[in-house]
């Protein structure tokens, strides 16, 4: 005679992860974004001068701007993608935390340079 399975793992439902993936997933995509617009600009008259938001602050207030729009931006697909989905939380992790540290790396200035 067999007895059902009552353990805890058996009856609890897997919670969907996507949107805490997104989440992480768009931060290193906006860390990432926010070194290439500011070595773009570093390096190209044309990309300065179109970063120029506000005239004090120069480039940065474009790049700053533009990398905060993107990084909402990505945000928002990958939620509106994975919201209800369970995804594989480890890789995605890995992805954002590879993407943060070059981030670091290209807004290094002898790294930066290099471009």
């Amino acid at each position: 005679m067999s007895t059902p399975n009552n353990s805890p793992s058996a009856t609890r439902s897997e919670r969907p992860n996507g949107a805490g993936a997104a989440a992480i997933l768009a931060a290193g995509i906006g860390a990432f974004l926010l070194a290439v617009l500011a070595i773009l600009a570093d390096q190209s008259v044309t990309i300065k001068s179109m970063m120029i938001f506000w005239k004090p602050a120069g480039p940065l207030s474009g790049v700053t701007t533009c990398a905060i729009v993107l990084w909402l931006a990505s945000w928002a697909i990958l939620d509106a993608r994975w919201r209800n989905r369970s995804v594989a939380l480890a890789g995605i992790s890995a992805t954002a935390f590879v993407l943060l540290i070059l981030a670091v790396l290209l807004t290094f200035p002898p790294i930066a340079d290099l471009f």
